[in-house]
């Protein structure tokens, strides 16, 4: 049976609902029937590539993979509302305000939030993002006024906001731009192929997975000395700056999530692992001194696989959620 979390986070890319929390913090409750990744039709398709832009209402809980104008109006009090956002791994999301009418004073807020955070955990982590918790965080209320512009630091980004006064809301205009180096990624889909690069660069980066999968890493280059060298948990790359990891765990805090294994050196070839955990990770630690490089796949786990554990595979952790 599948765990809290990855019910949950599977939620994330079906349909999402929020549950009583702090104002920066929410939980993903039951599933709605409505799937919030916009299936686009013929005429959509024909407006969007003749430069329309495409316009529609939020619900309180949605996710947009799209760009486009969108507007809340509330129609009775809405206290825990969020939308989440999400591009392709090489796009970046751009939040901007086009008409706000909130009341601030009346305990109302709009909030924009540089990642995803869901029961208290944040994706990226604070330890693999280059601002502050609280920089993170954009307040309309606290700002005073319409900021306009809001980049994400990579291709996930959300708000959340309280309306108590039926009739009051706002428009965004959403729009995505490309990003050349892809750091912090969460995967929409699970299966598919990504090159991670960090040219010359002291950070961390870390591609999430919210699936059980089988993943295998084709290519890796880190700059120093060539071999394959897979390191288990308790050896890790002690005295290695540049190494990749491989994560697993039932939340979606990378730096919350349990050690794998450890890749310390380039090679080139092939390590596949089976990974059952609800959360999936490879972050690649960079010291700035090296052009680190590194290719991999990767497909949904399914129970078939997870019962034949061969090859280089990761089989005393997680699989008993699958």
């Amino acid at each position: 049976m599948p765990s809290a979390f990855q019910f949950q986070c599977h939620l994330i890319l079906i349909f999402l609902a929020a549950s009583k929390g702090e104002t920066r913090y929410l939980e993903v409750r039951d599933a709605g029937e409505d799937d919030p990744f916009l299936l686009l039709s013929e005429d959509l398709k024909r407006e969007l590539s003749a430069g329309q832009i495409y316009r529609r209402s939020l619900r309180c809980i949605d996710m947009l993979s799209i760009e486009g104008q969108f507007t809340f109006t509330a129609d009775q009090p809405q206290l825990h509302c969020a939308t989440f956002f999400i591009g392709e791994p090489e796009e970046l999301i751009t939040i901007d305000y086009d008409f706000v009418n909130i009341d601030c004073q009346g305990g109302d807020f709009l909030k924009v939030f540089d990642g995803w955070i869901l029961k208290g955990e944040k994706f990226p982590s604070s330890l693999d993002h280059p601002l502050t918790t609280s920089q993170r965080y954009v307040d309309f209320c606290e700002s005073g006024n319409i900021q306009r512009g809001i980049r994400s630091s990579q291709n996930v980004a959300m708000i959340f906001f309280r309306i108590q006064q039926p009739g009051n809301g706002f428009t965004v205009t959403v729009k995505k731009n490309s990003n050349l180096f892809p750091c912090n990624v969460i995967s929409q889909t699970p299966s598919g192929r990504f090159t991670m690069v960090i040219p010359h660069q002291h950070r961390n980066c870390s591609f999430s997975i919210i699936y059980p999968v089988v993943i295998k890493i084709s290519d890796l280059i880190l700059g120093h000395l060539n071999g394959l060298f897979l390191q288990k948990p308790s050896a890790g790359c002690a005295g290695v700056g540049d190494f990749v990891e491989l994560l697993g765990g039932a939340g979606l805090d990378p730096s919350k999530m349990f050690p794998l294994a450890d890749l310390c050196h380039s090679f080139h070839g092939s390590a596949q692992m089976k990974i059952g955990c609800d959360n999936t990770v490879l972050r690649m630690v960079s010291s700035g001194k090296h052009i680190n490089r590194v290719t991999f796949e990767y497909h949904q786990l399914d129970l078939q696989e997870a019962e034949t554990r061969k090859e280089n595979s990761i089989e005393e952790f997680c699989f008993p959620s699958i």
